[in-house]
């Protein structure tokens, strides 16, 4: 049976376990069950420092000079700042249409906590580390692509026979670190069905329904992105069909909708885009890591649809420009959120702050945030992907060169 259809089965079947076992289960799950999705997060987690920093050494490497590098980066981060912004857009016209949260009660007392987000310079001042070691020990991805890009370049400095040593070295443990995702994703469904059964069992239906306008506008935002725009990129910038992207992407795209993470789902990303997508390892290696960190298309999405539907609870009829400016906060806001679960609560934090909306409105969507991200985290990685394969079709023939 293939590997996706799996992952699917045990989605259904962590829901239907998950409500059967409602909240009276919760104990027994939370101290048997949980702990083996925690330890599933752990393997694939174990794997984002070295698969990062080894393709892209190996990738950096592979494109042969700087000039290569600074044409993709440049287009890599416009197609993720525009796909960005085009989803806070639909994300506002979803809302519109659907109207969350018009004649909702808040209670007064409800308050959530929320780290306060970084400043544009202070994303800027932490992507060159200090101690690249320090960074890869706590999953810094930024510092690591940096640290990664200076070691690339200074190898392809070197030239000569010391510096094919050192691309054979990054290029054969690049290899090992893919075998070893290939064994961990054997046990995934079994990962997948113990990360969802407390989910499930934690949030049953009916913590969901007062809220399920707000989940259906993102489920539906998350559909029309998809299709709109992702089947764009691959069909018109990659040159692949889109029920072929969507078949090479179901695998990852899963693990993403059950981890909440697009950190953690990096790894199986860059697997599935080589491996049944046949994009390059040296464009892969590169766009990937970089959209895990400041690609957030899922979250920009979430911010246009949580943003109105506080605004509507609270009685507050938002102008073009308040919109306008959460599009362009979002946008930004973006390039500095990490790739982990619960990251969208800073970002929308820092969007109501912009535009003075009450934060309070905050502890409405937390208690259903863990819903949302997995629409968001989906969303997110898939557009990595198909921005990938785009960048991948445009430098081909520069990269074969």
């Amino acid at each position: 049976m293939n590997l996706s259809i799996k992952i699917f089965i045990a989605l259904l079947l962590a829901a239907f376990v998950g409500i059967f076992a409602g909240p009276e289960g919760l104990p027994f799950i939370k101290w048997w069950i949980a702990p083996i999705g925690t330890i599933f997060i752990n393997l694939i987690k174990m794997m984002i420092v070295p698969v990062v920093f080894t393709s892209l050494v190996v990738g950096m490497t592979s494109l042969g000079d700087t000039k290569t590098l600074g044409r993709i980066g440049i287009k890599t981060v416009a197609i993720y700042l525009v796909t960005t912004a085009i989803a806070i857009v639909i994300g506002f016209a979803i809302a519109s249409a659907v109207h969350p949260g018009v004649g909702m009660q808040i209670a007064s007392d409800a308050t959530v906590n929320v780290k306060q987000a970084p400043s544009i310079m202070q994303v800027f001042v932490s992507m060159v580390p200090t101690n690249p070691v320090q960074s890869m020990a706590k999953a810094e991805i930024l510092p690591v692509i940096v640290f990664a890009i200076f070691v690339g370049y200074g190898i392809i400095e070197v030239g000569g026979e010391r510096a094919e040593r050192l691309t054979k070295f990054f290029d054969a443990a690049a290899e090992v670190c893919y075998k070893i995702i290939a064994v961990i994703m054997r046990f995934s469904p079994i990962g997948v069905f113990a990360l969802l059964l407390p989910v499930v069992a934690a949030n049953g239906p009916k913590v969901l329904l007062p809220l399920i306008s707000v989940i259906a506008c993102m489920a539906i935002g998350s559909l029309i992105h998809v299709v709109a725009v992702y089947s764009s990129i691959a069909s018109i910038g990659a040159k692949i069909s889109p029920m072929k992207f969507f078949r090479g992407m179901a695998e990852a795209m899963l693990i993403a909708f059950s981890t909440c993470s697009s950190a953690g789902t990096l790894p199986v990303n860059m697997k599935n885009l080589q491996e049944k997508l046949g994009c390059s390892r040296e464009v892969t290696s590169f766009v990937l890591p970089l959209g895990a960190t400041i690609n957030m298309d899922g979250t920009a999405l979430y911010m246009g649809i949580c943003s109105l539907f506080i605004a509507n609870v609270f009685g507050v009829d938002l102008t073009m420009h308040q919109m306008l400016m959460i599009v362009f906060t979002g946008t930004l806001a973006s390039i500095g959120t990490a790739g982990v679960p619960g990251a969208g609560l800073i970002m929308l934090a820092m969007v109501l702050q912009s535009v003075g909306l009450p934060i309070e409105g905050l502890a409405l969507v937390a208690g259903i945030d863990r819903v949302l991200d997995m629409f968001r985290t989906c969303l997110n990685i898939t557009g990595d992907a198909a921005v990938a394969l785009a960048i991948d079709r445009s430098e081909n023939g520069h990269v074969a060169a």
